[in-house]
């Protein structure tokens, strides 16, 4: 039973027996007035509170949906370092054929100009087989790409010991600082990487190496380097992967 029932009722039971029945309409339209008075300042705040409750349910959905993008930002930010990493392998892959491609016409063309006792009158210098060595590296390689990283390393630094002018050392070089970065090892990555740079001026790995570089700086919160670096990469090898991966960094990163 609603406010004004209860109201009316108490009205009529409290009229005093003498009292007209004009007077009794009277007070009855009173009541009656201040119930639908009281009705209306009820329903608007009902329709208030509504109001109210529709706003904060459109905050939150606000607010998670803050939270989804953010939450496709990340897997975005994992998406571009898978795709970063496989590009690499790809390019390294092309690379490394050129480079046994190369290796062995090196070995041939030595090997026929060369006099028939050259081996035998320096036997421990005797040429490298270049077949060896293209396994040694990809050797190493493969267990890098089996995210053994500190045995990639391992193998990747034997690799340079026994073959430090093979034309694949600034890559091995590489893949020790890659191989640094994947385990969090910021500081030796960036070492490392920049080992590379200082050895092999002349490389095509460099501009990969430098966004390691980058990478490795953002980890370590230095983001000024980072976007000296990429600048860097943007500026000085604008036709390579690294140059356009750069651009991209540059352009959705907050420095």
């Amino acid at each position: 039973m609603k406010l004004h029932v209860y109201i009316l009722l108490l009205a009529c039971l409290s009229a005093p027996v003498w009292a007209s029945d004009k007077e009794l309409t009277r007070q009855i339209v009173d009541l009656q007035s201040v119930v639908g008075a009281q009705d209306n300042r009820i329903n608007k705040l009902e329709t208030s509170l509504q109001k109210n409750e529709q706003l904060l349910n459109l905050l939150k959905e606000v607010e998670a949906l803050k939270a989804e993008i953010a939450r496709l930002r990340g897997e975005a930010e994992v998406q571009t370092h898978h795709l970063d990493t496989l590009e690499k392998r790809q390019k390294d892959l092309y690379v490394d054929l050129d480079s046994r491609v190369s290796e062995l016409s090196k070995a041939a063309t030595a090997a026929a100009a060369a006099p028939p006792n050259n081996a035998a009158a320096n036997p421990a210098s005797g040429p490298i087989n270049p077949v060896v060595e293209s396994s040694d590296y990809e050797a190493a390689l493969n267990t890098f790409k089996a995210r053994n990283y500190a045995n990639a390393i391992k193998g990747f630094k034997g690799f340079l010991k026994t073959y430090p002018d093979s034309t694949l050392a600034p890559n091995a070089q590489y893949w020790i600082g890659y191989a640094y970065y994947a385990l969090k090892d910021y500081k030796t990555a960036r070492a490392q990487q920049q080992k590379l740079i200082a050895a092999y001026p002349s490389s095509s790995k460099i501009p990969d190496a430098l966004l390691n570089i980058a990478s490795s700086q953002i980890e370590l919160h230095d983001r000024a380097g980072a976007k000296k670096t990429l600048e860097e990469i943007t500026s000085k090898y604008g036709n390579s992967t690294a140059a356009a991966l750069a651009t991209k960094r540059l352009a959705t990163l907050k420095f």
